[in-house]
């Protein structure tokens, strides 16, 4: 008897042990994602960990209201560049010779060969060439400028864009608290040392000097109608 229940003991364990195995399992795995968490160092009664807790959450509420001021007035830069550029870009074209005379030349030409019955090809004779006075040189010119400035606003706004979206998904990579938010302090320094937000101030700046030459531009082209 005795041989038989231990062997029944036995038994027993090994279907203990293989009952109680997933959940060994389970805590294992619930052991090692707390060894590499960074919860406990967040909710650490130290001082090191209460100093970067709270940088932490005043630094991602200083970067909120970066984000949201500096992506609006963006926003509004390209809106106002991509609008005044097809205005600036309309005017342009309006200063141009209009192709049409040399089309209707050729026709004229045509026509006149057709109803003379010749078929011998005459000269065509075309109309005088345009001719730029200096005045209407310097309104193209300043029309030109205009819409570069213009342009390289825009351009500049997208790129501000890129940059901030950069640093807003990598400023907290992963690790402790307190290497994330050393992190985030060494690149937010950078975007000072390259002076990020008054680069942003002179996009506006660069819209006015376009919008001052585009109507110095539209000033000539009237005077030279009248």
């Amino acid at each position: 008897m005795l041989p038989s229940s231990k062997f029944y003991m036995d038994s027993d364990d090994d279907n203990t042990s293989s009952d109680f195995a997933p959940l060994v399992n389970l805590l294992r795995q619930i052991i090692e994602v707390l060894e590499t968490s960074s919860i406990a160092e967040e909710r650490g009664k130290g001082a090191a960990s209460k100093f970067w807790a709270a940088y932490k959450k005043i630094s991602g509420e200083y970067d909120d209201n970066m984000f949201e001021r500096c992506n609006g007035n963006m926003d509004i830069i390209m809106l106002f560049a991509g609008l005044f550029s097809a205005v600036n870009t309309a005017f342009i074209i309006a200063m141009q010779p209009n192709p049409a005379d040399t089309t209707n030349d050729l026709l004229v030409q045509f026509m006149q060969n057709a109803w003379n019955g010749s078929s011998v090809a005459q000269p065509v004779t075309f109309s005088a060439p345009v001719t730029y006075s200096s005045s209407k040189i310097w309104m193209q010119v300043l029309a030109y400028t205009s819409l570069t400035f213009s342009l390289l606003a825009a351009f500049g706004a997208v790129l501000g864009k890129q940059w901030l979206n950069h640093y807003k998904t990598n400023r907290f990579d992963g690790g402790p608290l307190g290497d994330r938010c050393q992190q985030r302090h060494r690149k937010f320094k950078e975007l000072e040392k390259r002076r990020f937000e008054r680069v942003l101030h002179s996009f506006p700046v660069l819209l006015q000097i376009s919008l001052v030459l585009f109507i110095l531009s539209l000033a000539a082209a009237m005077w030279m109608q009248h």
